[in-house]
């Protein structure tokens, strides 16, 4: 059995649903609410990004529901990517199918176009994950399948094992930005494009850093400003080099710029909005593209940041 996997070839750049009903990470219901997420999804639609980006996880479910609401009041088609959550207590393969349908009913659709393995979590094999996949598409309810967070190895692994049943490993879904780029480092987005895999970019913005509103005086709130702390002494000449590349694209922000260097670099960014301004903002990132001398310019200043 054979899917296509060309849809998400094709596709340049989604939106990230984490933030849509989390409230212990993103303070869902305090910063923002529920018509902000509507516009950060219409707005998206409108501005042609039309793969919106879920898991089960997020938000205990509510980013789902949310979407399975939003999706009853538009008429515009929507590539939908969810994930199952190999829970160590899920030590029943079962549970793979029984999440995935779960996952169905709150987006109140009857399949999606990929599905993906959040995690690669012990104590299950990865192939009898994969065997679970397979079933899930010659079932009809998942189009194409896909990991998240996956290394090379165990990429390769889950590539071979859904192989045997004739479906093509889809995509990897893992961070990656100008301050880490690991991916490149260790081949593995150079093994995704010899696979046709689709390497999928989380966290693009890095958390925020690559926006350029973050400083060592003003660092990101809670958890991230401690994670970052290191970093943001270093941050100057790497933002201020993205806001002249952005100059000389007519005034691009540097968050746009950071999206397209991962779109010039053959991958699928995948950022988060949390209200129409931020999803019009993302969309800016599309429809032009950086040199190939900005592309190195933007790598070597960020070397530095580069975790191998």
């Amino acid at each position: 059995m054979e899917t296509s996997t060309r849809f998400l070839h094709a596709t340049e750049m989604g939106v990230g649903a984490w933030a849509w009903g989390d409230k212990i990470i993103w303070n869902y219901g305090g910063s923002y609410s529920n018509d902000d997420v509507r516009g950060a999804f219409d707005i998206s639609l409108e501005k042609g990004v039309r793969l919106v980006d879920t898991a089960e996880v997020y938000g205990r479910g509510r980013s789902e529901r949310l979407i399975g609401e939003f999706l009853k009041e538009t008429e515009v088609p929507v590539l939908l990517a969810t994930k199952f959550m190999p829970f160590p207590w899920r030590f029943r393969k079962k549970a793979l199918l029984r999440s995935l349908r779960r996952s169905l009913e709150r987006l109140d659709v009857e399949s999606v176009d990929l599905y993906q393995i959040h995690w690669p979590i012990p104590p299950i094999s990865i192939e009898t994950w994969m065997n679970e996949l397979a079933i899930a598409v010659q079932e009809g309810l998942t189009r194409t399948v896909g990991v998240s967070n996956y290394d090379q190895s165990q990429m390769l692994q889950a590539y071979s094992a859904l192989a045997r049943h004739d479906i093509p490993l889809a995509s990897n879904q893992l961070e990656y930005h100008l301050l880490d780029r690991r991916v490149e480092k260790n081949g593995l987005l150079a093994r995704c494009k010899e696979l046709d895999i689709r390497l999928i970019a989380y966290s693009p913005l890095g958390m925020g850093l690559l926006t350029g509103k973050y400083t060592v005086d003003s660092p990101p709130p809670g958890m991230r400003g401690r994670r970052f702390s290191r970093i943001l002494p270093k941050l100057p000449p790497l933002l201020k080099l993205m806001t002249q590349i952005g100059q000389d694209h007519g005034g691009k922000s540097n968050a746009q710029i950071a999206l397209n260097w991962l779109i010039c670099k053959g991958t699928m960014p995948i950022p988060g909005a949390k209200n129409a301004k931020q999803a019009e903002a993302n969309a800016g990132a599309l429809g032009w593209q950086l040199t190939e001398d900005q592309v190195a310019a933007l790598d070597e200043t960020s070397e530095e940041f580069t975790k191998e």
